[in-house]
């Protein structure tokens, strides 16, 4: 629960504010800049500062502080997650979230915020619905008589009525980012996958979805193998997921938002091979000069392909006069950065490229001094997932009774991916 919403500007000089309970003056926000340089000055700079019986949650963005306070033992997750809210919907009606669009959007700003939280509960934060009637001319309310969309007082709030298109598709991309960190001695320290089911919906009416998954808990309910199920963790759903209906028997039912959305989250901890190998060697000679040899292996089937594979190598800082050869792709220096970047623009599976740069090198010394920082991946393989995860069927049900077009897309992409060096 929060007393009140304001956007500071980098010196802590409030551009607007949004009390919502009354409960709180002016004094905690004044005194805000110098609770977090204080911090700043201890080196423990805390998201949560407190002034008396008054606590601030704070984020920054762009050039902008927003602020949200409380006097109440307040869900502080909930808060965080509502500023973030803020922004993405502020970033969706100006495209950039800055000092110089909060100053020339005062009064469409404060009746975002308005919808957006109600005496200090978050209330409407679908941009989709508040754009219906907060438009960036002003709030228009035309429709007979004053009042509000019906989005917002019927039952699926995240969807209109009368909703038509002449085809009626869904796209649904399967999205799993691959967490890594490999130590020097090539043991993984740290293996997750983050995945995410994200649907493009263009479809007339109300209609109600389910989608079926290869989800093991589904599976052993049913009694089926669960060779080829996937047991999903930290499951997360779009509100229009009906939570109960999965409860009991696993099904994932719903009345999609019309246009992008995220239907849910999930997370595994498991053990995943890397996809991509790297092996590195360095050596050095008399003081004078350095030889770094990558190599770099595809550790997935032969029928897939990782595009836009990008491998970026730390260098010593004063290394210089690069030579650099690539048995694929192509390599750049960037000594503002002390990065080699290593692109190879298609990486089937199976397949090993190589990488041998040369530098001169002043001071091996120096190079010793400052440690290594590890070898980073990024990479984009389509038509394939880690975990194994399929959408096993997508039903479209509507009352008029049309057919519909469901296309399935998977990708594994890097997310946080290193490997340490020697």
């Amino acid at each position: 629960m929060a007393s009140a919403v304001s956007i500071l500007d980098l010196k802590g000089k409030p551009l607007l504010s949004r009390s919502y309970r009354g409960d709180v003056g002016p004094e905690p926000l004044e005194r805000f800049m110098a609770l977090l340089l204080q911090d700043e000055a201890t080196g423990t700079l805390s998201p949560v500062l407190s002034h008396g019986h008054v606590h601030l949650l704070w984020i920054k963005h762009s050039n902008l502080y927003l602020v949200a306070t409380t006097t109440r033992n307040s869900n502080v997750s909930l808060l965080y997650a509502f500023l973030y809210k803020v922004v993405q919907v502020f970033c969706e009606y100006f495209k950039e979230l800055e000092e110089e669009s909060i100053r020339d959007n005062f009064v469409i700003i404060y009746e975002l915020l308005d919808e957006l939280m109600d005496f200090g509960f978050p209330q409407t934060t679908d941009s989709k619905i508040l754009q219906e009637y907060i438009t960036q001319e002003g709030n228009k309310l035309e429709r007979g008589r004053p009042g509000v969309p019906s989005t917002v007082t019927n039952a699926v709030s995240w969807r209109s009525e009368g909703i038509r298109y002449k085809k009626n598709e869904v796209f649904i991309d399967v999205i799993e980012a691959v967490n890594l960190l490999v130590s020097a001695s090539g043991s993984v320290l740290l293996s997750e996958v983050l995945g995410s089911i994200r649907l493009k919906v263009f479809l007339s009416g109300m209609p109600e979805l389910r989608l079926g998954l290869n989800d093991r808990v589904l599976f052993e309910l049913t009694g089926r193998g669960t060779n080829k199920s996937v047991e999903l963790e930290d499951v997360k759903f779009h509100q229009c997921v009906r939570l109960s209906r999965f409860d009991s028997d696993r099904t994932i039912s719903f009345i999609p938002p019309d246009g992008d959305f995220e239907l849910m989250s999930y997370r595994l901890n498991t053990q995943v091979k890397p996809l991509i190998w790297i092996e590195s060697v360095i050596e050095k000679f008399s003081h004078s000069r350095v030889e770094i040899m990558v190599k770099a292996k595809a550790q997935f089937k032969k029928q897939s392909v990782a595009n836009g594979v990008e491998i970026s190598v730390p260098v010593p800082s004063d290394a210089d006069s690069p030579k650099v050869r690539t048995s694929a792709g192509s390599a750049r220096y960037l000594p503002e950065r002390n990065l080699l970047i290593w692109s190879i623009k298609s990486f089937p599976g199976g397949k090993e490229h190589l990488l041998r740069a040369r530098f001169g090198l002043p001071s091996v010394e120096k190079e010793e001094e400052e440690g290594r920082a590890p070898i980073s991946v990024r990479f984009e393989i389509p038509y394939f997932t880690v975990s194994g995860i399929q959408v096993r069927y997508m039903k479209i049900i509507e009352k008029s009774g049309y057919q519909a077009l469901p296309w399935v897309r998977y990708i594994t992409q890097s997310g946080d991916y290193q490997l340490r060096t020697a």
